[in-house]
C-alpha cells in the first residue's frame, strides 16, 4: 500500500478532495482507503475507513490537560504520533493499492512538528507521496503565487517526500486565470514581469531572490489543477502518483 499525504492551508480543500478522488479511484477498479489524521475535526465530507480519532479525541485532550481549543490541536497533533502503532495496525487489515491521508486543517499542526515525521517513518517513508495543496484564491496574483510556491516548497523540504502541488477548486476560476496559472507554472519569466507589475518597487530584490529560488530547487513545471467538484485534474494526479509511486501507469484493473 502508497501512502498519499493531502497537505495544504486551511480551507483549501484536503477533505474534500480526498473524499472525490477515492471516489474516482474506485469507478476505474482501483482501491483506496480514507485516512482521517485530524483528530479536531467536526465532520468529513467522505466516510473514513481510519480515523485518528478513534483514539484521539480533542474534546478529551482539553479536558485533560485543561487546555483551550488551540491548545489541544497541538497535543492532538502530537498524540497522534504516540497512537500511530495502532492506526498502522487499522491499515494493515486493508489491502488498497492507496491510502489517502487527510491531515490537519492547520497545515503547521502537520508540516512542522516531528510528531509528523515520526507518523511517515512508522507508515513507510519509502512508500509515501505528498500532495500539496493550493487555493487558486491565494496564489491569483503574482506575489500570491510565489508565497504559494515557497509554502509548498518549504513543506518539502520539512518533511523530505516526493511533493506534487496542485491547485484546487479549478471550477472556480475563469479561463483567462487558468491560463495566467499555467503559463506561471510552466515558465518563471512571465511570472517575474507579472510581478514587477504588481510591485511599487520594481527593483524588489526578496521577490528576485525568491524566485531564483524556486526555479533552482525546480518548482516550475511541475504541478496541475483540481477540482473535486468536477473532476478535473484526478486522471492526472493518478498519473503522478503512478509514476512516482509505482514507476509506470496503472494496469488494467481486473
Amino acid at each position: 500500500m502508497k501512502n498519499v499525504y493531502f497537505v495544504g492551508t486551511a480551507g483549501s480543500g484536503k477533505s474534500t478532495l480526498v473524499g472525490a478522488f477515492g471516489e474516482w479511484l474506485g469507478t476505474i477498479g482501483v482501491e483506496a482507503v480514507t485516512v482521517n489524521l485530524d483528530p479536531g475535526v467536526d465532520a468529513t465530507p467522505y466516510v473514513p475507513d481510519v480515523d485518528i480519532r478513534t483514539w484521539v479525541s480533542l474534546d478529551d485532550v482539553m479536558d485533560a490537560y485543561g487546555l483551550g481549543p488551540n491548545g489541544a490541536q497541538i497535543v492532538a497533533a502530537d498524540l497522534m504520533a504516540v497512537n500511530i502503532g495502532k492506526l498502522k495496525d487499522e491499515l494493515s487489515n486493508h489491502g488498497s493499492r492507496y491510502a489517502l491521508i487527510d491531515t490537519p486543517g492547520q497545515l503547521e499542526l502537520f508540516a512542522f512538528r516531528q510528531s509528523s515525521s515520526l507518523t511517515i517513518d512508522s507508515l513507510g517513508r519509502g512508500d509515501s507521496f505528498l500532495t500539496y495543496l493550493t487555493d487558486p484564491l491565494l496564489c491569483g496574483t503574482a506575489n500570491g503565487f510565489v508565497s504559494g510556491m515557497m509554502l509548498s516548497t518549504l513543506v518539502q523540504f520539512r518533511l523530505g517526500i516526493p511533493t506534487h502541488t496542485v491547485v484546487t477548486k479549478s471550477d472556480l476560476i475563469d479561463e483567462d486565470d487558468a491560463e495566467r496559472l499555467t503559463r506561471w507554472f510552466g515558465d518563471p519569466d512571465p511570472l517575474y514581469f507579472d510581478m514587477l507589475e504588481e510591485t511599487s518597487d520594481p527593483q524588489s530584490v526578496v521577490g528576485t531572490e525568491l524566485l531564483k529560488a524556486l526555479e533552482s530547487v525546480g518548482v516550475f513545471g511541475g504541478i496541475g489543477t483540481v477540482s473535486a467538484r468536477d473532476g478535473t485534474g484526478l486522471e492526472d494526479l493518478h498519473a503522478v502518483l503512478e509514476r512516482s509511486l509505482f514507476g509506470g501507469e496503472d494496469p488494467a484493473p481486473e
